[in-house]
């Protein structure tokens, strides 16, 4: 775990919550509302983790 760069676990894991928000938005039979906040959680996530791999980046 020493070599993961910080960033990229949020980011990973906002690309599975952002892709389950979108399953649900498929399901008729889930609220819209609980899809749209999975959906928005999950992008927040790709957004922080995003930021966090360019603030951390190595420089050589």
């Amino acid at each position: 775990m020493e070599h993961i760069r910080e960033g990229l676990i949020p980011a990973v894991l906002g690309t599975a919550v952002t892709t389950a928000g979108l399953v649900m938005k498929q399901n008729r039979k889930i609220d819209s509302m609980i899809s749209d906040t999975v959906f928005g959680f999950g992008l927040a996530h790709i957004v922080l983790g995003t930021i966090d791999l360019v603030e951390h980046r190595q420089r050589f």
